[in-house]
């Protein structure tokens, strides 16, 4: 059985992980394949949105599977930190797959939904935090649990999660590692929506289909004018919109789009 279903369905590509016996989460080679699913999706120009969920209704990650991935990790750091993270083990995957995985060591500026239909703990919900919309199902549940095993979250939280909500809450997910509800994710601006679980993917396909809608370099400028700006000043991140305007609107896209205005049309986009 395949640990990452990975299918493209027009413009939209759909990755499901697919270990719901052990909570969807990620051995060796589910990291892997996943980012393998994550740098597709990046490069395939005729990908616009993709759509991230777990198999069942009980889990949509939780986390690196301990019996296999973490005591890895854990025997070989030191290996990994003197090689700069990319020694491999056997033959097919790099042990850096596991931060690409969770959307850690790679950029991609087209947009991700995630559709949380359970647990989504430790890797799970570092890799939510590099999503762009993201939808619950009403059971769902939301944890950083490494530091209950006396582990270091070291996909990205520490960092992105007081970037993204509240410092005090983020502070507490992050000291405490107790699970919080859908319904508080919710409140403390961690999900867009929390849904019944029948409605989980079609209110993350509605989102998909609005942004398909748009045009595709526009959409992916403003995302990476987003991203980026995060880390700059407001005049530096002001200064880098008025570079990203430029560009879009010297596209065919930005022509067609207000052709189609003046012939009251919808566009046709080209992505160019």
């Amino acid at each position: 059985m395949a640990p990452i279903i990975y299918e493209k369905k027009g413009r939209i590509a759909y990755i499901t992980i697919n270990r719901p016996e052990r909570r969807n989460a990620l051995n060796f080679e589910a990291f892997g394949r996943l980012a393998q699913a994550w740098l597709d999706f990046r490069d395939d120009p005729d990908l616009w949105v993709a759509i991230i969920t777990g198999a069942g209704d009980k889990a949509f990650c939780a986390g690196g599977d301990l019996k296999e991935f973490i005591p890895m990790v854990t025997q070989n750091i030191g290996e990994l930190s003197a090689s700069g993270g990319t020694q491999t083990l056997g033959q097919e995957f790099p042990v850096n797959a596991s931060l690409v995985a969770v959307l850690r060591e790679v950029e991609i500026f087209k947009p991700i939904i995630a559709a949380v239909n359970g647990f989504c703990i430790a890797g799970g919900m570092e890799m939510l935090q590099g999503t762009d919309i993201r939808i619950a199902a009403e059971h769902a549940t939301f944890a950083i649990g490494e530091p209950r095993r006396g582990l270091f979250p070291g996909g990205g939280s520490p960092t992105k999660l007081p970037r993204q909500i509240a410092f005090p809450w983020a502070m507490e997910i992050l000291l405490t590692a107790e699970p919080i509800s859908a319904q508080k994710a919710y409140h403390y601006g961690i999900v867009n929506e929390v849904v019944p679980m029948a409605d989980l993917m079609p209110t993350a396909l509605r989102y998909a289909e609005l942004i398909c809608k748009n045009g595709p370099l526009a959409v992916r400028k403003v995302k990476e004018a987003a991203v980026k700006g995060l880390g700059m000043t407001l005049k530096e991140s002001l200064d880098q919109e008025m570079v990203y305007a430029g560009e879009v609107f010297s596209t065919e896209d930005a022509m067609e789009g207000i052709h189609a205005f003046q012939e009251k049309r919808d566009p046709v986009w080209k992505g160019r």
